[in-house]
């Protein structure tokens, strides 16, 4: 029985990840903010819920001490939580742009203090869900938290493309097994924006999505036999639905020296350093 983390999966793509691997005997952490909806989802399951706010580093560190107390080895770590398309510029508890510091920066922290339950394990995998429209991202290093200029998408596909980056850079570093994921369009929650006008596209868009239980095949495939630096999505027009495949990510998702960039920016930011964990010289 492997041990698994999943964020965010007290619904959504993230509910049927969970599902799915809870009915092939894994023994499933489902981490995420609301207690009733995040205890319902386990109950359902036969997982169980733990509290979880991305967006405080004092929560990130908080679920992994006790989960390091409780368990000591992680088999499995899929960061799949997330925020889209904030309408105006939000903080977190610890003053990061919302959408940047829960998708990439929460997760940053996670995974690093994690790591010693991972390498515990023997076998330690993560699995980092992104977008496509990492693809339209760009790594705005002079103004990471829109302070500047704030603009909902493009801080999103920013954050998407921060996941890629890490996920690459933490193949390279680690001897962990590091695998990317993106769902393509799918029926949830998550692109709820509140505006009136993004939302009506939005849901245009999704007349033509793939359920939920679709999107968590690519991160299903990726939890269990893809190897690090592969990615997954699916391989219809525009992976925007259809069977899980490997995919490509873009020229600016393998950028080394971005990655190598962001990772020290990323450790600044949240003072989880992987140094003493990593193969990097």
């Amino acid at each position: 029985m492997r041990n698994v983390i999943i964020t965010g999966a007290s619904g959504g793509i993230g509910y049927h990840t969970a599902l799915a691997l809870a009915e092939q005997g894994d023994h499933v952490i489902i981490a995420a903010r609301g207690r009733e909806r995040g205890e319902a989802a386990a109950a359902r399951i036969g997982a169980v819920w733990r509290h979880l706010d991305l967006g405080d580093l004092t929560s990130v560190r908080r679920f992994a001490q006790d989960f390091l107390q409780g368990y000591g080895s992680l088999d499995l770590l899929i960061n799949n939580a997330g925020v889209m398309a904030v309408p105006r510029r939000e903080s977190t508890a610890d003053g990061f742009e919302r959408q940047f510091g829960v998708n990439h920066l929460g997760h940053f922290a996670l995974t690093g203090l994690l790591l010693p339950a991972l390498r515990e394990s023997g076998a330690g995998r993560v699995v980092t869900v992104t977008s496509g429209l990492h693809r339209r991202g760009r790594i705005d290093f002079d103004d990471l938290m829109g302070e500047r200029r704030y603009r909902q998408f493009g801080a999103y596909c920013q954050s998407k493309l921060a996941n890629v980056l890490f996920g690459l850079e933490l193949g390279r570093r680690t001897a962990l097994t590091s695998v990317l994921a993106h769902p393509g369009v799918a029926h949830t929650d998550l692109a709820r924006t509140g505006n009136r006008a993004r939302d009506l596209v939005l849901a245009l868009v999704r007349l033509s999505a793939q359920s939920a239980a679709a999107g968590a095949l690519p991160l299903l495939r990726a939890a269990s036999e893809g190897t690090t630096g592969e990615a997954y999505g699916p391989d219809g027009p525009g992976e925007r639905r259809g069977e899980p495949t490997r995919i490509e990510v873009s020229p600016a998702g393998r950028d080394e020296a971005s990655a190598r960039r962001l990772w020290a920016i990323s450790e600044e930011l949240t003072g989880v350093r992987y140094g003493t964990f990593t193969n990097a010289q």
